[in-house]
């Protein structure tokens, strides 16, 4: 006891003999602390971006062996224009800061980023240690880009490349950072405590809203709906959409995980748990409805239940309690199999169910966080209004694109070419190719 106080006192004498040794001793404890979390933060860019993958993984196994190629060529090109879209306009249209041109709502820092020593030199404090300047960029863009892979899903096997690629250059570059500024940005939804923790209205519902126009615009496969019943069109291969789902269920981690903006041991594993417990539940009611309205094991119902409870929880996913997750996935798991139903019936032609799940599921996770988060700035009635705004925006202005598109270049393929398979006549190569020794 005695050798203890004795080191106690030793400790406290250091302390007030050698300031600066304490100054340096936090300082490199600052450091340390910055560095994991940028760590952090750039391994769940990468998990983002591996999100890619999924998708491509889950379009090409729904879709028809015909058109894999045609859908891979979308699924690559998409984070290469996103990620230069974001770089010349988005990211500082998404995070203006203090260049508002109108309060709230509108505001541009200037186009580019480039190497900027006070930035650099100061990025331990650029985001409270969280992240650097850098980091931050390639982030924010990895979302930028699953933006518009989702509506490559919806219309995916009769849009023509350079349409889609137009589409995405106006809809990623311009559209979603404008949008995502009205909260992410300090806008005005931000001010009214609008709540939307990883982006299930403003990445999914956003993307989703670009779908529903899209398969609007572009109308249903040839031969998907023949007198008044769905033909099916059965995918080129179940186990490439299992790894799409399972990847995509990875990269969630990043997405939802990353979204903490920092390596916050408590915060990053509890959104990690939120989200994996929302997947699940999706997943599992998904597949009882499946069961219960089409009196089978319906496996892409299951599939796509799984990433309905992922979109679903993205919202809140770090303000809701544990049973709110599980039940928050499970109505998505609900809805994701009637959204899909409803939409048949009306003629869209979904291939992946982009909109059942993406926008039906975001806005139904939006709406969740007003009625299960545990802050209580976060209301329904906000919830509401926020929900309302990007549909306000996003339907109308994705629906004028692909209608301008539409009547001037052109943004379906030939029947000639649907039929045959945008493989050969847009590609010259085939996804799966058999060749038989002689």
């Amino acid at each position: 006891m005695t050798k203890m106080l004795s080191n106690v006192v030793e400790s406290v004498v250091l302390v007030v003999q050698e300031p600066a040794a304490v100054a340096d001793a936090v300082a490199t404890g600052t450091q340390a602390l910055f560095t994991a979390n940028n760590i952090w933060m750039m391994l769940a860019t990468a998990l983002v971006f591996i999100m890619h993958l999924g998708f491509a993984g889950v379009e090409a196994g729904f879709g028809q062996s015909k058109n894999t190629v045609n859908i891979l060529f979308k699924n690559t090109i998409t984070p290469i224009i996103g990620i230069l879209t974001y770089l010349i306009v988005g990211f500082n249209l998404m995070y203006p800061g203090d260049f508002n041109f109108i309060d709230g709502v509108f505001g541009f820092a200037g186009f580019g980023i480039g190497f900027d020593p006070a930035v650099s030199g100061a990025s331990i404090d650029y985001a409270s240690g969280g992240y650097t300047y850098w980091t931050d960029f390639l982030f924010q863009a990895m979302f930028a880009a699953t933006a518009a892979t989702i509506v490559s899903g919806a219309v995916a096997e009769r849009i023509n490349v350079s349409g889609y690629m137009i589409f995405t250059l106006i809809y990623v570059g311009l559209v979603y950072p404008f949008l995502g500024s009205w909260k992410w940005g300090g806008g005005w939804l931000d001010g009214m405590h609008f709540y939307d923790f990883a982006g299930s209205t403003l990445v999914h519902s956003v993307g989703g809203w670009g779908a529903l126009a899209g398969i609007m615009v572009i109308g249903p496969r040839i031969g998907k709906y023949v007198n008044g019943k769905v033909v099916d069109k059965p995918g080129s291969s179940v186990p490439l959409a299992v790894i799409g789902v399972f990847l995509l269920w990875l990269g969630w981690f990043g997405f939802n995980g990353g979204s903490v903006l920092s390596a916050d041991p408590d915060a990053v594993s509890y959104v990690l748990v939120t989200t994996s417990l929302a997947a699940c539940t999706g997943g599992l009611f998904a597949f009882f409805t499946g069961r219960f309205v089409f009196k089978r094991l319906d496996f892409g119902m299951m599939l796509n239940g799984i990433l309905a409870g992922l979109v679903g929880i993205t919202a809140g996913a770090d303000v809701v309690s544990i049973n709110a997750s599980l039940f928050i996935g499970a109505v998505a798991g609900i809805i994701v199999v009637f959204a899909a139903i409803t939409l048949d019936k009306f003629h869209l032609d979904d291939v992946v169910g982009a909109v059942s799940v993406h926008l039906v599921c975001g806005i139904w996770g939006t709406l969740a966080v007003g009625i299960f988060s545990v802050n209580p700035d976060h209301t329904f009635v906000t919830q509401l209004i926020g929900v309302l705004a990007y549909g306000a925006v996003s339907f109308p202005v994705a629906f004028l694109i692909f209608f301008v598109l539409k009547k001037t270049i052109g943004i379906r393929v030939s029947e000639e070419h649907e039929l045959r398979g945008l493989d050969s006549t847009e590609h010259g190569i085939r996804g799966y190719t058999i060749i038989y020794d002689e």
